[in-house]
C-alpha cells in the first residue's frame, strides 16, 4: 500500500482519462492520492476531486512562482478552503529563485539583454528581482502563518533559495512540519532539515541515469524521514520518462528507492506510509482531521 505524497490530477493533462488514472494507481497498490493546489484556483480544484474521490485528498497554496499571479489578497480565499475536512494540509508554497523576471526579460528582448552590463539597466534589474523575491516570501510567510493557525503541516517548494527559505522557516521551528517535496540535494541538506523537524520526498528522479546526488541522499536518510511522490504529470520515472507521470508510477519510485536502500518493497511501502498518515493526518480516514 503506497500514497503519492504529491500530485497535480486537477491539470488538464488528466482530464481525458481520469477513472482509468485512479484504476491504474490502486492497481499498482497506489491507495491514496495527496492532490496539490498551486494557486487558488488550482487549489479548488484540488478540493473538487477530494470530495468526489475517496482515495484523494487535497493540499490548498500558492505556488511561488503564481504569487504574482493571484489577484488581490489570496488569504480570505485559501482560508475557506482550508477548512475543508479533506485538506491535508498547506501549499505547495516556498521560494523558487530560478528564473527571475530580470533574466526572463532579457531573454525575451535582445535590446535589454545587450545593455545588462549598464548601471540603470542593473538597477532595474536588482529592483524587479527584490520585488519578485520580496512578494514569494510575503506568501510563504502569510501560509505558514496560516497553516500555524489551523494546526496543518506545510509541502514545500525550493528551488535555488536554500539559504532564505530555511531562515524564513526557522521561526516556525516546533508550530508545524514542512515537507520538502522533489528533493534532489545533497545529504548535508537533507540533514539540515530533517534537524528542524521536517521531511523530505523523492520522486521519479531517483531513477534517472544522472541522478548521483538523488540517489545517495535516498540512500543516506534515516527510516521514518521521508516519503515518495511522483508530481505528476511532471517527471516520469524510468521507464516512462519524457511521458506523462500518473500516480501509478509511485510504485516505480519506491521500487528504487527499496533496491537503493536494500529493503523489500513492502517494507519501504509501510514505512513511507506510515510517515505520510502521519505527515498529512490520514491514519486511514477519508477525513485527516477526524
Amino acid at each position: 500500500m503506497l500514497i503519492d505524497t504529491h500530485a497535480h490530477l486537477d491539470t488538464p493533462d488528466f482530464a481525458g482519462d481520469f477513472d482509468a488514472i485512479l484504476s491504474r494507481a490502486t492497481e499498482a497498490g497506489v491507495t491514496r492520492i495527496i492532490t496539490i493546489g498551486t494557486g487558488i484556483a488550482s487549489s479548488r480544484r484540488a478540493v473538487e476531486l477530494a470530495e468526489k474521490h475517496a482515495q484523494v485528498f487535497a493540499v490548498v497554496g500558492v505556488h511561488p512562482t503564481n504569487v504574482q499571479d493571484e489577484i488581490g489578497e489570496f488569504l480570505p480565499a485559501l482560508r475557506e478552503l482550508a477548512l475543508h475536512p479533506k485538506v491535508a494540509a498547506i501549499g505547495e508554497t516556498g521560494l523558487d529563485y530560478h528564473r527571475l523576471p530580470s533574466e526572463s526579460e532579457a531573454q525575451s528582448s535582445p535590446a535589454i539583454s545587450a545593455l545588462q552590463a549598464d548601471v540603470i539597466e542593473d538597477i532595474e534589474a536588482s529592483v524587479m528581482d527584490g520585488a519578485y523575491r520580496n512578494a514569494q516570501g510575503d506568501a510563504f510567510r502569510m501560509q505558514l502563518d496560516l497553516a500555524a493557525e489551523l494546526g496543518l503541516n506545510v509541502v514545500i517548494h525550493q528551488r535555488d533559495a536554500w539559504d532564505d527559505t530555511l531562515n524564513i522557516l526557522k521561526p516556525y521551528t516546533g508550530r508545524l512540519r514542512g515537507v520538502f517535496h522533489c528533493f534532489g540535494n545533497q545529504p548535508d541538506q537533507a540533514a539540515e532539515i530533517l534537524a528542524m523537524n521536517h521531511l523530505v520526498s523523492f520522486t521519479g528522479i531517483v531513477t534517472f541515469k544522472n541522478s548521483a546526488l538523488a540517489q545517495e541522499t535516498a540512500t543516506s536518510v534515516p527510516s521514518g524521514s521521508f516519503m515518495v511522490e511522483t508530481d505528476c504529470p511532471y517527471l516520469a520515472p524510468v521507464p516512462h520518462r519524457g511521458q506523462r507521470c500518473e500516480p501509478a508510477h509511485t510504485r516505480l519510485v519506491a521500487e528504487k528507492v527499496a533496491a537503493l536502500r536494500n529493503v523489500s518493497l513492502p517494507d519501504l511501502a509501510a514505512e513511507t506510509t506510515a510517515t505520510a498518515e502521519a505527515f498529512f493526518r490520514l491514519s486511514g480516514s477519508e477525513n485527516p482531521r477526524a
